[in-house]
C-alpha cells in the first residue's frame, strides 16, 4: 500500500456537487493498493499514519501525531499512486489492485484508523471526486508498506 499524507488545516471531497467527506485540522491521505497487499499492509500503514509525528509541539518541532492533537483524517482511495510513468507518456496502472480487492483493503484501512480512535471521513470509492485541501506547512510525505521509498 502507498499513501500520500498531507498535513492540512482543512480538506474535503465533493462528488456530484455534494460534499461527502470533510475535516478540519488533520491529515489528507490519498491511498493506493497493489495486488500484493493484505491485512499486514493495512495494519502497518494505519499505525504509521496515526502515529506519524508531523504536527508541531510548543517548541515548533514536529513531535506530535494526529492522535496527539485530536485531529481527523480524510482518506481517499487513489489507484493512480501505482501509475508507472517510466515508459512513454501514458501511465500504466498494471501495478494497482483491481477494484474489488482495492476497495476491501481501503475499507480495512479506514476501519483500522477508526479502531485507533481517529475520526475518519472518506470519499466514495471509484467515484469521480473533487478533492480540496488547505495544506499546512506544506507538509507532504510518502508512505509505502513495502518500504520501497
Amino acid at each position: 500500500m502507498r499513501a500520500v499524507v498531507q498535513r492540512v488545516s482543512s480538506a474535503s471531497v465533493t462528488v456530484n456537487e455534494e460534499i461527502v467527506g470533510q475535516i478540519q485540522t488533520g491529515l489528507l491521505v490519498l491511498l493506493g493498493v497493489s495486488p500484493d497487499d493484505d491485512q499486514t499492509d493495512v495494519n502497518y500503514l494505519a499505525e504509521k499514519t496515526a502515529h506519524l509525528r508531523i504536527f508541531e509541539d510548543e517548541d515548533g518541532k514536529m513531535n506530535r501525531s494526529v492522535l496527539d492533537i485530536g485531529g481527523s483524517i480524510l482518506a481517499v482511495s487513489q489507484f493512480t499512486l501505482y501509475g508507472d510513468c517510466r515508459k512513454g507518456r501514458r501511465p500504466s496502472f498494471t501495478s494497482a489492485a483491481g477494484p474489488e480487492p482495492a476497495n476491501e483493503l481501503y475499507e480495512a484501512y479506514v476501519a483500522a484508523l477508526k479502531e485507533l480512535n481517529l475520526p475518519v471521513q472518506t470519499g466514495i470509492f471509484r467515484a469521480n471526486m473533487d478533492v480540496a485541501s488547505v495544506n499546512d506547512g506544506p507538509v507532504t510525505l510518502l508512505l509505502d508498506s513495502k518500504k520501497e521509498f
